[in-house]
């Protein structure tokens, strides 16, 4: 490994500072700026910093990634209400999280932290608040990372399952087996590349987002050739398919109305994670401009290149009641039936991959996550996840607890639609709480703002982030995901008797005030030690 400047040589107060910045006129300016806002924080430079603003994009694209949740969530939209789920419900949905986004933009540019949210909750309404949403967002970020895992194995069972002649009957022993020894498989390859080192992850990372837009758009091309004809109308047709006409995805109702809202799991469960570009802030140059980019742009894509993709794939189904019919099945009966075999097995090959490295970058997520929450004492056993390799500069005990927690919630839970649900309603929950409080700490204890900065808007987006939560949580635990209330309910409460019971006069949250000033000489410490370990 080359040898790298002594960490202590990245503090605000030494003199080398500029020199070094002279140097290397613009990338060592960054770099020692957004050194100096950690340090401003009262956090040392731990991870190491080499994510360039692609790479803070692409780790969050590639967990919204368009061919993961897009496509293994089909059946709850078009067996829902048909083509119209596509055309007007999925923008409306992309909508829905692109106003979070916006909100945790604003949010971010300010305090570019590492678990970020919960940073940022503690910050802008208390410690009470940010314990809250560390663990909303921590809950929520192991059970997408779940989500994914499992639909990346049914996707894997309904494209290459009979080929290899395993069960694919869903209800036996034998499938639930093959699923949990894949999900164990795939999740400790994740963490495994996840402990070797950011560099290797961004790369992976990196690539998975120009696979994802490679893949998307030649899947879409493909769509719109063999399709046997392109009738624009279904993409605003409504028609009724709860109940047995829609392969059972949805219990049936005489609402479409009701089923519409419905169907907008599908758009809003896609298009999140966008959490992960906050997460990865600590190893981002030029982090207060560059994570707010990623947050927002990873939106604006994966909205768009996910709407044209469902768009192809609605107009080349070759009848919209046998597909409907089809439920969680309607990806593998839709391609069957237009697309030829040959052509078939590598796009299936290329999703498959894609969403491996979605798997890979919640991991990343997640583990950042953990390590905020631990670096301020919030978890147990916080001294031991807090813990950052000094070869590797990755938190690895954060990094395999993820995986862990993942893979144990998935064998709880195995039921693909109650994970999306509860992924859904803590999710949002978390990226819900720190917007709102900015709403009220807006001006007052909150007057400093970052370089990207949406002004007065803010308290708009504020608002219809609280009234979208709202929103999410009632659609999230309608039947058939009503075991999902109970999840959420249990969780909560939980949450209530940790922190009145021990959290509250434990818990100091993250350093403010003169604890910051106290952490300077040990932010030294802590840097010079993982030089010298790098070294």
């Amino acid at each position: 490994m080359a040898k790298k400047r002594p960490a202590k040589s990245l503090g605000p107060q030494r003199p080398t500072q500029k020199v070094a910045a002279t140097r290397q006129p613009q990338a060592k300016a960054e770099l020692s700026e957004d050194v100096k806002l950690l340090h401003s924080m009262g956090y040392a430079q731990e991870l190491s910093r080499r994510m360039s603003g692609f790479s803070n994009f692409a780790v969050s694209f590639s967990i919204i990634c368009i061919l993961s949740g897009g496509i293994n969530s089909l059946g709850q939209g078009i067996s829902g209400v048909g083509g119209a789920a596509i055309g007007i419900g999925w923008p409306i949905g992309c909508l829905i999280s692109f106003i979070f986004a916006l909100g945790m933009a604003q949010i971010a540019s300010a305090y570019p932290t590492a678990g970020g949210l919960y940073h940022w909750g503690s910050i802008l309404g208390g410690r009470g608040w940010g314990w809250a949403t560390a663990w909303l967002n921590l809950i929520g970020l192991v059970t997408v990372l779940g989500a994914i895992n499992v639909g990346t194995y049914t996707f894997f069972m309904g494209a290459f399952g009979s080929r290899l002649g395993l069960s694919t009957d869903g209800t036996t022993w034998a499938y639930y087996l093959t699923q949990a020894v894949f999900i164990i498989l795939i999740t400790s390859l994740q963490a495994v590349i996840n402990h070797r080192g950011i560099d290797l992850t961004s790369k992976l990372t990196d690539f998975s987002g120009y696979l994802i837009f490679a893949v998307a758009t030649l899947l879409t091309i493909v769509l719109i050739v063999f399709a046997p004809s392109h009738d624009f109308s279904r993409l605003w047709t409504f028609t009724n398919y709860s109940g047995d006409v829609g392969g059972g995805v949805w219990p049936a109702t005489s609402s479409t109305f009701y089923l519409f809202m419905l169907c907008l799991l599908l758009p809003i469960y896609t298009i999140t994670g966008f959490d992960a570009s906050a997460h990865t802030s600590e190893e981002t140059k030029a982090a207060a401009v560059v994570v707010p980019r990623g947050i927002i742009t990873s939106v604006l894509w994966s909205a768009l290149f996910g709407w044209l993709l469902l768009i192809a794939f609605v107009i080349a189904i070759p009848d919209l009641k046998t597909a409907a019919a089809s439920g969680w099945g309607i990806f593998f009966t839709v391609m069957d039936a237009v697309v030829p075999a040959w052509l078939k097995y590598i796009l299936y090959f290329g999703i498959l991959l894609s969403q491996f490295l979605c798997g890979l970058a919640t991991v990343t997520s997640a583990s950042r996550m953990i390590f905020a929450f631990s670096r301020d004492g919030g978890l147990p056993a916080s001294k031991f996840l807090r813990v950052v390799n000094m070869v590797f500069r990755t938190p690895v005990a954060a990094i395999w607890v993820a995986a862990i927690i993942s893979i144990l919630f998935t064998l709880f839970t195995s039921v693909y639609t109650t994970i999306v649900s509860v992924t859904v309603i803590f999710l949002f929950l978390s990226y819900g709480i720190p917007i709102v409080l900015g709403l009220f700490a807006y001006g007052r204890t909150w007057t400093k703002m970052g370089p990207w900065n949406i002004g007065g808007l803010y308290k708009v987006i504020a608002v219809l982030c609280a009234a979208a939560v709202l929103f999410i949580f009632y659609i999230g635990v309608q039947p058939p995901n009503d075991k999902a209330l109970w999840i959420t309910i249990i969780f909560i409460a939980l949450t209530f008797a940790l922190w009145f019971g021990l959290e509250r006069k434990r818990f100091a949250g993250p350093p403010m005030g003169a604890e910051i000033e106290r952490r300077q000489r040990e932010i030294e410490r802590v840097e010079q030690a993982l030089q010298a370990g790098a070294d």
